[in-house]
């Protein structure tokens, strides 16, 4: 059921628009509607029926509106926005409205609204000034105000009894003249705005359709459409004004219709209703292309999109459209006739100084709804962290949204002890380190001690690589100082050395220094070409193309992390061609179009290519030659140039040699008495066990594995004994020697 508001709520709202005009406010208030009432008689004569002098009531608001901000005179024209208190009070009528099941908002109904805020000078003022009288107040005015419906009857609106006889169009349509208010200000826009204004004057074709991504500001453009429209705005031309923008609900239009001719009645209730009420009203459509399709049962059956043509074709009635491009090239652009029949334009994505600016504008209305204060940084930080972070979604809606999680989250969880609560940068990055599943410290864009310390704490678990480990920190570095394409990876790396050396420890050690995710793929799996296609999607018409693609959905998942792509070699000839335009343009487009974003991933590639040439290194006259550095000249003969050409590293790992054994036994045994903490046991190895281990566990053909395998065939076994039957089983201390390690 739709809710209207009577004339004399309309003629409040009138005079609230003139008096902020004269003040040069940027925002009515319920300050603004309680001026305006004071020219209304039903008010004027409640208020001095309950002792309160008018005097006062004028001289105390005038004076407030002396005090507030006003917009420079150098700005010329402006749009006059609704503030967040006066929009909740709105809001608040509305809804003890709809919930009593009438039809219509009266004065009364306001003014409740208004003195249940809690920081409001307006409310403060009646509260004040009634005392003892508000109850009684408010029952007075009830009953002055039942002149309104009397009058709203026998007007141009319907009786309340009658209305849904005689005009039932009005239950499926919304009138957005009258809800523009409870809805955020459009700002900006202007060229969009004036382009849509310019189509409906048009004699013929005068029907707009607005196509852009999803959360550009569609929608908004025809809200602030209809404020201009209400509030007389200068740019609107002799030919709109007065006109009034119904939102039809496809929905509503839809539900119940159980047999053939009911939806078609209903379209036709609706277009005949609007304009029979006047020749200057505009219909609006959100999501139009669902009109294709909508109402038919079959194939060559009539459906919305063509009852609406003779509408469309008709100088009697406009229509306003929106769509995002994939619905419009899916469904609204096989319709030849409607496509001919609009006028498209383009809502681009804002930039982010224009976002910045938009938030800027938005940032009162923000507040005075949460309770908080905004500080700038936090702001400009939403705009740039949202651009940057959060995939798939478009500005302004995404860093609109940032700040508003931020405000919900700042009104719930108080700063102790300060007056201002404020929502700062390091709450925003907090909130947005738990939407984008990546550590709050990467997004930090001043806090760079955890990066400048980046080198010695990987260097620190992984040894005698420094060369390796410094070239995949100048990577991340580089990035985080800008100085890297946008548009690419932040690093594209081919880890190539012998097994068992640190090429995957290093992807896992730099994933868990950064805060963010590892996303491993085990390239041994793809070895088939049709496995390769996995990784974006199975074409139509194959099995596995409704599940999608592994590689894209793991991206869209976690857009923030390490992405291993193990022992790449073995993957099928296809993979390459996969992964240029992931190291060239950062884009990977799956089977269903959807692109996944890889400029936050750090991509890495082990490869054990040319392992069984690098046993000759160190053969003939060049024994300089390390096991790597030949392992290095066939990955160019197994690699495409252009693949090699498109990496920003290829890091060599240097062979094993006895120190880095030693490091790498030392932190082996370590980790493994961290486990033998937990059951309070303490071991000690002798220094003939220790030389044992790593004489046992130390190769070159097979790098740290063998010593992974040496802990586990001769000191575990011997450790387990003894925790489960000897005399480690309520905990102890024990002495490995070498002896007992042989098994002596």
């Amino acid at each position: 059921m739709d809710i209207y508001y009577t004339h004399k709520v309309n003629q409040a709202f009138h005079d609230m628009h003139e008096t902020a005009e004269h003040y040069r406010h940027e925002f009515t208030t319920p300050e603004h509607f309680i001026y305006a009432l004071l020219k209304q008689y039903e008010f004027n004569k409640t208020l001095i029926d309950c002792g309160v002098d008018l005097n006062i009531v004028n001289k105390s608001l005038k004076d407030y509106f002396e005090k507030m901000e006003r917009v420079p005179e150098d700005i010329g024209q402006y749009t006059i926005g609704t503030s967040e208190q006066l929009r909740a009070a709105l809001l608040n009528a509305y809804q003890t409205v709809q919930n009593s099941s009438a039809q219509y908002i009266y004065v009364p109904h306001i003014v409740r609204g208004i003195l249940g805020l809690k920081e409001s000078f307006a409310a403060y003022l009646l509260k004040n000034l009634l005392g003892e009288w508000q109850s009684e107040f408010m029952s007075i005015l009830v009953g002055r105000y039942e002149e309104d419906h009397d009058q709203a009857s026998t007007g141009d609106d319907v009786e309340e009894g009658t209305e849904e006889d005689k005009e039932p169009w009005r239950k499926m349509v919304t009138c957005l003249n009258d809800t523009y208010m409870l809805h955020n200000p459009l700002i900006g826009r202007k060229d969009e705005l004036l382009r849509t204004i310019q189509v409906l004057c048009r004699k013929e074709k005068n029907n707009p359709l607005h196509i852009g991504e999803p959360g550009v500001g569609k929608t908004a453009i025809v809200y602030g459409l209809a404020a201009w429209i209400d509030t007389n705005n200068y740019q609107v031309p002799k030919r709109l004004k007065g006109s009034k923008i119904y939102q039809l609900d496809l929905g509503t239009l839809l539900a119940g219709t159980q047999f053939r001719g009911d939806f078609e009645k209903r379209i036709k209730e609706v277009m005949d209703g609007i304009i029979s009420e006047s020749d200057n009203n505009i219909v609006y459509i959100d999501e139009i292309h669902n009109l294709v399709g909508a109402g038919g049962n079959s194939e060559g059956t009539m459906d919305a999109s063509n009852m609406l043509k003779p509408y469309l074709e008709s100088a009697r009635i406009r229509f306003i459209g929106s769509t995002t491009y994939e619905e419009y090239n899916r469904h609204f652009s096989k319709s030849r006739g409607l496509v001919r029949r609009f006028q498209q334009i383009d809502i681009a994505e804002p930039s982010a100084a224009e976002t910045l600016e938009i938030l800027k504008q938005l940032k009162k209305s923000y507040e005075q709804f949460h309770g908080v204060y905004y500080a700038d940084k936090a702001l400009e930080f939403a705009v740039s962290a949202s651009a940057k972070y959060i995939n798939e979604r478009f500005l302004p809606d995404k860093a609109i949204d940032l700040i508003d999680e931020a405000g919900a989250y700042r009104e719930m969880n108080h700063l102790y002890g300060q007056k201002r609560q404020t929502v700062d940068k390091a709450l925003v990055a907090d909130i947005l380190a738990k939407t984008c599943k990546v550590d709050a410290l990467a997004m930090k864009e001043d806090d760079n001690a955890a990066l400048e310390t980046l080198y010695e704490r990987i260097s620190s678990k992984i040894y005698g690589q420094d060369q390796a480990v410094r070239q995949v920190v100048e990577a991340v570095q580089l990035s985080k100082a800008g100085l890297l394409d946008d548009d690419k990876p932040l690093a594209s790396l081919l880890f190539v050395g012998p097994t068992g050396v640190g090429k995957t420890e290093v992807a896992r050690v730099l994933a868990k220094e950064l805060g963010i995710s590892l996303v491993r793929f085990d390239m041994s799996e793809y070895t088939e070409k049709h496995t390769v296609a996995k990784l974006i999607g199975s074409p139509a018409g194959y099995v596995g193309y409704e599940d999608g693609g592994l590689l894209t959905d793991a991206i869209r998942k976690t857009p923030n992390c390490v992405l291993l792509l193990d022992e790449i070699e073995k993957a099928h000839q296809d993979i390459y061609n996969i992964l240029l335009q992931v190291m060239d343009y950062a884009k990977l487009t799956d089977n269903k179009g959807r692109k996944a974003d890889f400029r936050n991933v750090i991509v890495i590639m082990t490869s054990n290519a040319g392992a069984q040439y690098a046993a000759q290194a160190n053969i003939g006259f060049s024994g300089n030659v390390s096991r790597g550095e030949a392992m290095l000249k066939q990955v160019k003969k197994t690699f495409k140039p252009e693949f090699i050409n498109r990496l920003s590293g290829t890091v060599v790992f240097n062979d094993m040699d006895r120190q880095m054994a030693t490091l790498i036994l030392r932190k082996k045994l370590g980790e493994l008495q961290e486990k033998l903490t937990a059951k309070k046991v303490v071991m000690t190895l002798s220094d003939e066990a220790f030389e044992y281990l790593l004489k046992e566990g130390f190769t070159q053909e097979y790098g740290a594995r063998e010593m992974d395998r040496v802990i586990t065939g001769k000191l575990k076994p011997l450790l387990m004994r003894e925790i489960l039957f000897g005399s480690l089983r309520k905990g102890g201390k024990i002495t490995i020697t070498e002896g007992k390690l042989k098994g002596s």
